[in-house]
């Protein structure tokens, strides 16, 4: 329980932030004509394909004591942001952004800027017009977003291992617990977790199907 409640807190707190970061980045994607964006695209793409170890062996590196997060640690008197929670929560955000920026930035394409400029025209400001016209159009695609971030939170695995470790109470996740308990041949206490991260994950997705079909599009 110890493992799910931190499991939890940490997709539950990812996902906030990643909605909160995503938006803007999402929105600029969706209308930018940068030339250089699809190299943006695809390095906010990059998790996707790239080996989860590979991710957290430069995570542990930039976390680390030696790396920028032991320099922002020591401002409060830490020595590593590696092997902590916070460690976890930044690896997380970095690791699901995808999962969250494609849906919001196919949202906002879909919706196209002729609601804003509708709204330009009864002298709404940007954020107005924003705030009152495209959030609710978005609604759907921040309902996937908000999903898929969180349910990808909850099974991650070799980013977690690698800047967390496994340290109960601290850093280890659900999914971690999974592998300690099947090397211990525990494999009562394996099912249990794996048939509960079974049933969320499955009910997530449900939520984001149901979503996708009441809107009658695709918000993937």
């Amino acid at each position: 329980m110890e493992a799910l409640w931190l499991t939890l807190q940490l997709a539950l707190f990812s996902t906030l932030i990643l909605i909160v970061l995503a938006t803007p980045l999402a929105w600029w994607l969706a209308h930018s004509h940068f030339k250089g964006k699809a190299l943006i695209e695809a390095l906010v793409a990059l998790p996707l394909v790239l080996p989860p170890t590979v991710l957290g062996f430069y995570l542990l590196i930039f976390l680390g004591p030696n790396g920028p997060g032991g320099w922002l640690a020591s401002l409060w008197g830490g020595h590593t942001l590696a092997f902590s929670f916070t460690g976890l929560l930044i690896g997380s955000v970095i690791y699901s952004l995808p999962f969250v920026v494609q849906p919001l930035q196919n949202g906002f394409m879909l919706i196209g800027k002729k609601p804003l400029e509708v709204a330009y025209t009864l002298k709404a400001s940007f954020w107005d017009a924003f705030t009152h016209v495209i959030l609710p159009l978005a609604k759907p695609a921040y309902i996937s977003a908000a999903t898929l971030g969180f349910a990808h939170t909850l099974g991650e695995f070799g980013v977690v291992l690698m800047i967390g470790g496994n340290i109960p109470g601290e850093t280890q996740v659900v999914s971690i617990a999974i592998y300690e308990q099947v090397e211990s041949m525990e494999y009562t206490n394996a099912h249990m977790l794996s048939a509960l991260l079974l049933l969320i994950s499955f009910s997530l997705l449900a939520i984001i199907y149901k979503t996708r079909k009441q809107q009658g599009g695709s918000l993937l």
